[in-house]
């Protein structure tokens, strides 16, 4: 005789089973800060985010200015964190992200090797930036993470740390009170 069992209902509307979920947080302290977001702004947990005026907004949507590394320096000076909650197409409730200096993520990374302390920044691709891939930047005003681990093999994964520009614990060269 078979089993009769049905599946319950998901408590998430369907929208977020369409968008990714990389969270990718290993350890450290977490500190979450509910920030507003743009009804027309996707967001999924494990997305970089930055403050436009009043609302956050993922990596992506940041207006591309000349070239990759002046966008990418734009995009640290506005930097706020990683989100922890989604936010589909349509909703503008608050989401939380997570501003510590101290958490560690794993996170998608250009392929390469890296030392502990490498400065990384979001990945391009397209004139436009990654919402969940970081790349190695020298200059520290480009920078928003970095390497928390040594790999001497080619990664395309790599645990970081990042460095909201909003954290008064944070190294993000940007980082201000005022």
């Amino acid at each position: 005789m078979a089993a009769n069992f049905a599946i319950p209902p998901s408590p998430f509307p369907f929208g977020y089973l369409l968008m990714p979920n990389n969270l990718g947080f290993r350890s450290g302290h977490v500190v979450l800060h509910k920030f507003r977001v743009e009804s027309t702004s996707v967001i999924a947990p494990g997305d970089m985010v930055y403050l436009d005026e009043t609302v956050v907004r993922p990596a992506s949507e940041l207006p591309w200015n000349t070239d990759l590394a002046t966008t990418q320096q734009d995009f640290a000076d506005m930097f706020v964190g990683i989100a922890h909650e989604a936010s589909a197409d349509g909703e503008d409730a608050a989401v939380s992200i997570d501003v510590s200096s101290s958490s560690i993520y794993e996170f998608d990374v250009t392929s390469s090797s890296y030392d502990n302390g490498n400065l990384l920044a979001p990945e391009g691709a397209s004139s436009k930036l990654l919402n969940q891939q970081l790349a190695y930047v020298n200059t520290p005003s480009q920078a928003i993470a970095r390497a928390a681990e040594f790999s001497d093999q080619m990664t395309s994964r790599l645990r970081v740390m990042f460095a909201s520009a909003y954290s008064t614990g944070s190294t993000n060269s940007n980082a201000a009170i005022g």
